[in-house]
């Protein structure tokens, strides 16, 4: 009778400990993130192409987003834009219930030595990595080559530490005040 007890105890000891603080792997199931507004305009090179979207985090616990990698190709890079310099960006914080926006003229994904020229109408599937998060894949549509989105694509019902932001000044100051410290 007291080994059912026994392994049941164990077994609830083990459930507790693992709901505590992340997974096995080092990611943190406690941070809520998803990616909204994605898309990159129908390049006008064979070679390289840029990428927007939004990353949002829905929990009290801000992250960094690391990496992004695309079978389309061979590298891709986090670039920030400020006046007329593009620099590759390192890690980028996804603050507390707040967002990181990319956007064109300021951070972007930049798909290096495509394997192929895209085409509107496509998708293409990027993965993003995170330093607690489990990686987020995305479809990101393919859309014309002068495709702008709506000011209110850039303010989605989502919850943000900027609150709803309107037009596109009030997201490159929210990307700036969210990666000054990088």
């Amino acid at each position: 009778m007291r080994r059912p007890i026994a392994s049941a105890v164990v077994m609830a000891a083990g459930l507790a400990l693992s709901g505590c603080g992340g997974s096995a792997d080092g990611t943190n199931a406690d941070v809520d993130l998803s990616v909204r507004s994605a898309y990159i305009p129908q390049p006008v090179t064979d070679a390289m192409a840029a990428g927007y979207l939004v990353v949002v985090n829905k929990s009290d616990s801000s992250d960094d987003l690391v990496s992004a990698t695309s079978d389309i190709a061979e590298d891709v890079t986090i670039h920030q834009t400020s006046g007329q310099t593009m620099k590759r960006a390192g890690h980028l914080e996804i603050p507390a219930n707040g967002q990181l926006v990319f956007e064109s003229g300021g951070t972007h994904l930049m798909f290096e030595k495509l394997k192929r020229k895209l085409k509107e109408g496509e998708t293409v599937s990027v993965e993003l990595r995170f330093t607690k998060s489990d990686p987020i894949k995305v479809e990101m549509p393919v859309k014309s080559a002068t495709y702008q989105p709506t000011s209110s694509m850039s303010s989605s019902s989502s919850t943000s530490s900027s609150s709803s932001m309107s037009s596109a000044s009030s997201a490159s100051a929210a990307l700036s005040s969210s990666v000054s410290h990088h």
